[in-house]
């Protein structure tokens, strides 16, 4: 993946490098912190893959001071963030450059992977990296964690959901909304089967351990 800006920076919202912002982090990131109150291990060693801005990082690594968090960004600019964001955090590592779709990354164990809205903006290609990824890293019982919007068998998509698909589609042709029945089997074997936990702005959770 390049170093060109990512795409989680809206060209109208205002940033004063390194520390960039995502508005969507501080609507979401209390929700998806209740559910990693659950899922994830007393203590160890989370890497999180695609960590954007890195607020998602810092928020969740002050609230869940016990774990080491390890976060990764393919772009120079991201890890800067993160980096910015999580200074003074002595649980946070410096962040790394991953790129998901890799067959080798720079981290070889990890008691948790989290992955937020990365499926739907990256190659397909970049989920299956993802799950072989952290089939390496993580032992048997351990959680990959995704969150985002996802298509799912028997449940109506929302139309924000179906227009932001298409907003996608439109931007990159690569990219857009996943089915889970598509990760489900991209998954079996190696994990068991998903647990799916409904998140606010018809987003869901989803919980993938390691078999």
């Amino acid at each position: 993946m390049s170093d060109a800006k990512p795409h989680w920076i809206s060209d109208d919202v205002p940033v004063d490098p390194p520390r960039l912002t995502a508005p969507a982090a501080a609507r979401n990131r209390d929700p998806i912190l209740a559910v990693l109150h659950r899922v994830l291990p007393e203590r160890g060693t989370v890497l999180e893959v695609a960590s954007g801005t890195g607020e998602h990082c810092a928020h969740f690594a002050a609230a869940l001071p016990a774990l080491t968090w390890q976060p990764t960004e393919p772009s120079a600019e991201g890890r800067a963030s993160c980096d910015a964001w999580c200074a003074g955090l002595p649980n946070v590592r410096p962040a790394l450059a991953l790129d998901a779709a890799a067959a080798d990354w720079p981290v070889t164990a990890a008691d948790a992977v989290l992955a937020i809205n990365m499926v739907q903006v990256a190659p397909w290609a970049a989920t299956l990296g993802l799950l072989r990824g952290a089939a390496r890293v993580l032992p048997a019982g351990a959680p990959l964690v995704l969150y985002g919007p996802w298509l799912r068998e028997g449940v109506e998509t929302s139309p924000g959901n179906l227009e932001f698909d298409a907003t996608l589609r439109a931007r990159n042709p690569d990219w857009g909304l996943r089915r889970l029945d598509d990760l489900a089997a991209a998954a079996r074997g190696d994990f068991d089967a998903p647990e799916v936990i409904e998140m606010p702005a018809n987003n869901v959770t989803i919980v993938l351990r390691r078999s």
